[in-house]
């Protein structure tokens, strides 16, 4: 490619349809604590825990068969950051992956679900989330150029 095409092209990649996007910037304290800072364009997790969203992330909401409710939706968003940063790589999905599942069932609890939806949806998540959490293989995540 000369550079007069690399001028005139764009680098992307495909992405699933997300439902929801960030208005406002989101923080919370967690119990994950990387052994570094995890910083993104859209995302931040210090050592001790701080997890910042910042405005304009963009996740799929609650996955599988469920429902999306109030009391569903910001777990799913701290569930959906979490688990990107275990497929980015910057968690270890073997040592965080729980701790991820665990604070989701927490928070649907204090947003008001109830405890036996919040004990099947964790449940299912420890069955079958692990594919979701394990890192992105190099072929999935290629870069592709247009025109």
């Amino acid at each position: 490619m000369d550079d007069q095409e690399k001028e005139r092209s764009i680098q992307y990649r495909k992405l699933s349809a997300y439902k929801y996007q960030l208005r406002e910037p989101f923080e919370m304290t967690t119990d994950i604590w990387p052994e570094q800072d995890i910083e993104t364009p859209y995302m931040c997790l210090t050592i001790d825990g701080n997890l910042q969203v910042r405005k304009s992330y963009a996740w799929d909401g609650p996955s599988g068969p469920t429902i999306d409710t109030k009391t569903f939706l910001r777990a799913s968003l701290v569930h959906d950051v979490l688990y990107q940063m275990m497929r980015e790589e910057f968690l270890d999905y073997r040592v965080f992956r729980r701790s991820a599942d665990d604070l989701l069932k927490v928070m649907c609890l204090e947003d008001g679900m109830f405890v036996f939806r919040a004990w099947y949806i964790h449940l299912a998540l420890r069955i079958f989330g692990e594919t979701h959490a394990r890192p992105v293989r190099k072929s999935e995540s290629q870069k592709m150029t247009a025109p």
